[in-house]
C-alpha cells in the first residue's frame, strides 16, 4: 500500500481497522489492551473485595484478567481463582429461581450460598489432592459425600446441580407432598407428607447435618494442608436473578451477609463484581455492617485520559493500519487526529473531535462507559467505509480518515442502541414507562415541566426524578435537569429548553 504522504486509499486502509469487542465476555484479544486500573491493582494487593461500576465500565474485563492471569501474578502466589458463576449461559443461580420453589427468607438464601460454597471449594480441594491427602481432607470428602455434595468436577453447574437435587429430592411413594425449609445454620432440610389410603404419616428426611461454622472451619483447614488460598468470583449478578424480582434482593443481600460471615476463615475469601445501580438497590433499605463491605469495595473510573489510551491500544493492535497510516511512533493523541478531524462542528467556539466524543458518551451521572466509546468509534469506521464504497477518498497527509457526518451518523445509531439495551433493559417497567414519556420532548427541563412530562406531582414527582438520575437519564444542574446527549437521539429528544 503507498504510504500517507503518497496518498491512501480510505475505504481500504479503514477495513484493516480491529477495534475488538465491546463486550468483555466475547473479546478474544482482551488481555492484549487491557489496563490495568485502580480496580484490578486493589484486587490483587488484597485491599478490595468488592469491584463496582456501571454497565459497560469493564467489571467483567477485570474479572477475566483476574481469572487468566492470577497464576502468574507474584502478589497471588498460592491463591487459586474460582468462577462462581458459570461464564456462559446463564448463571447458575437461575436454576433455583426457576424450580417450583417458594421464595426462601433471607436467611435461608444465606444457607444456600454457603452451602454452594462448601460444595464447591470442599469439591475443587478433593479433586486438586485426592480425598486421602490428610486426615481433614478425608473428612471432607465424608461430609460432601453423606450430605450428597460431593461432585466429579468442581464446574459451577455441576456443584450446583447437586444442590438444586437436594432440594428436589423426594422418596416418590404413591402420593406425597414435599415442603422444602432450610436452615439458617445447617444445610437443606426436605419434609415430605406421605398419604396412604385414610392414614397420613408424616417423615423427615434430613441430611447429616453440620452447621456451616463448623464445615468452613474443616474447609479452612484443608485449604492450611495444602497451602492454598481460594478466592471464589462472581460476576453477572445482574443477570443471575433477572426477572425474579422478589428473589433478587433477599439473594444478594444474603450474599453480602455470606461474604461478612465468611471474613472469619483467612484461607477463602469472596469476589464479588457488581453493578453500582444493583449495589443501591440491594443495601437500599438499609445493611448492617455496611462499613465492613465499603471498606472493601472499589469502584471503576475512567478519566478522558484512560479512554483515549484504550481506544489506542486497541488501534495499534491492528499492526498492518498502523503501518498505513505511518503512525507506529505516534502519541495517543496524534493517532487519533490522524483518524478523526479536528473538530466535528467547525465554529470557532465548537469543542475538538476528542471532547465531543467524550461528552456524547457520558450518561447524566457522568460516567464515560468504554463500551460506548469503542461503540461510539466502531460504527463511525463502518458508516465511513460505506460512504466511501459510495464514493471512493484518497487521504493525503493533511485529511482524515473518518469525517464528521460519519461520527454524527454513529452517534444516532449508538443512542438508538443504549436506550434499548442500557436504559430500558435494566430498569423496570415503571422507570422505563417514566423513559418514554420524554420521547420527543426537549432536552432540558425544570420542575414544572418534568411535572408535565411525567403526570406527577409532590412526593411521586420526586421519587421519579430520583429514580431517572440514579439511572443516569436525567442529570441536575442547579435547578434544572438535562437529558445527556448520549440517550437523546435513541429517544427523537431536540436539543433546548422545555420552559420559557
Amino acid at each position: 500500500m503507498t504510504t500517507l504522504s503518497a496518498g491512501i486509499d480510505s475505504k481500504s486502509t479503514l477495513q484493516l481497522l480491529r477495534l475488538g469487542q465491546s463486550v468483555a465476555e466475547f473479546d478474544d484479544s482482551l488481555e492484549k489492551y487491557f489496563i490495568e486500573n485502580q480496580a484490578y491493582r486493589s484486587l490483587i494487593n488484597g485491599s478490595a473485595d468488592f469491584v463496582a461500576g456501571d454497565k459497560g465500565t469493564g467489571k467483567t474485563a477485570v474479572y477475566r484478567i483476574l481469572q487468566k492471569r492470577y497464576s502468574a501474578t507474584p502478589e497471588l502466589k498460592g491463591v487459586e481463582v474460582i468462577a462462581g458463576f458459570n461464564p456462559i449461559g446463564n448463571p447458575v443461580f437461575q436454576r433455583l429461581v426457576q424450580q417450583d420453589i417458594n421464595v426462601l427468607t433471607e436467611g435461608q438464601y444465606v444457607s444456600v450460598w454457603k452451602t454452594y460454597m462448601l460444595s464447591l471449594i470442599g469439591n475443587w480441594i478433593i479433586d486438586r489432592v485426592g480425598s486421602d491427602f490428610s486426615d481433614n481432607v478425608t473428612q471432607l470428602h465424608r461430609v460432601l459425600e453423606e450430605t450428597k455434595l460431593l461432585s466429579k468436577g468442581n464446574k459451577p453447574e455441576t456443584v450446583f446441580g447437586k444442590i438444586i437435587n437436594l432440594i428436589k429430592e423426594t422418596f416418590k411413594p404413591d402420593s406425597s407432598e414435599t415442603t422444602l425449609t432450610i436452615s439458617e445454620t445447617g444445610l437443606p432440610i426436605i419434609s415430605q407428607k406421605f398419604t396412604f389410603g385414610e392414614v397420613q404419616k408424616e417423615q423427615v428426611a434430613k441430611v447429616n447435618e453440620i452447621t456451616h461454622e463448623e464445615a468452613f472451619e474443616l474447609l479452612n483447614e484443608c485449604l492450611s494442608e495444602t497451602d492454598h488460598s481460594v478466592w471464589v468470583a462472581l460476576d453477572r449478578l445482574d443477570e443471575a436473578f433477572q426477572g425474579y424480582p422478589a428473589i433478587e434482593v433477599p439473594a444478594l443481600r444474603a450474599l453480602l451477609r455470606t461474604y461478612l460471615d465468611l471474613l472469619a476463615f483467612d484461607k477463602l475469601r469472596l469476589k464479588i463484581f457488581v453493578r453500582k445501580d444493583l449495589f443501591r438497590k440491594v443495601i437500599g433499605e438499609g445493611f448492617v455492617n455496611l462499613t465492613h463491605i465499603n471498606a472493601r469495595k472499589v469502584e471503576i473510573v475512567w478519566d478522558e485520559a484512560d479512554l483515549l489510551n484504550l481506544l489506542s491500544r486497541r488501534i495499534r493492535d491492528s499492526v498492518d493500519f498502523l503501518k498505513a497510516m505511518e503512525a507506529q511512533s505516534d502519541s495517543d493523541e496524534v493517532l487519533f487526529y490522524k483518524i478523526f478531524p479536528e473538530k466535528v462542528d467547525a465554529a470557532d467556539r465548537k469543542p475538538t473531535t476528542l471532547n465531543w466524543i467524550m461528552s456524547r458518551v457520558r450518561d447524566g451521572n457522568d460516567i464515560r462507559a468504554p463500551r460506548n466509546l469503542i461503540d461510539l468509534v466502531g460504527k463511525a469506521t463502518e458508516e465511513q467505509i460505506r460512504a466511501d464504497s459510495r464514493t471512493p477518498r484518497l487521504i493525503k497527509s493533511s485529511g482524515h480518515l473518518i469525517i464528521s457526518e460519519s461520527l454524527r451518523s454513529a452517534l444516532s445509531r449508538l443512542s438508538e442502541q443504549r436506550v434499548q439495551d442500557t436504559l430500558l433493559a435494566e430498569v423496570g417497567p415503571e422507570i422505563a414507562g417514566y423513559i418514554n414519556k420524554f420521547a420527543t420532548q426537549k432536552a432540558e427541563h425544570n420542575l414544572d415541566t418534568l411535572s408535565n412530562v411525567l403526570e406527577l406531582s409532590g412526593e411521586k414527582l420526586q421519587y421519579a426524578i430520583k429514580q431517572l438520575m440514579e439511572t443516569g437519564f436525567l442529570e441536575e444542574i442547579k435547578d434544572t435537569w438535562k437529558i445527556p446527549m448520549l440517550y437523546r437521539e435513541g429517544l427523537g429528544i431536540t436539543q433546548g429548553k422545555a420552559f420559557a
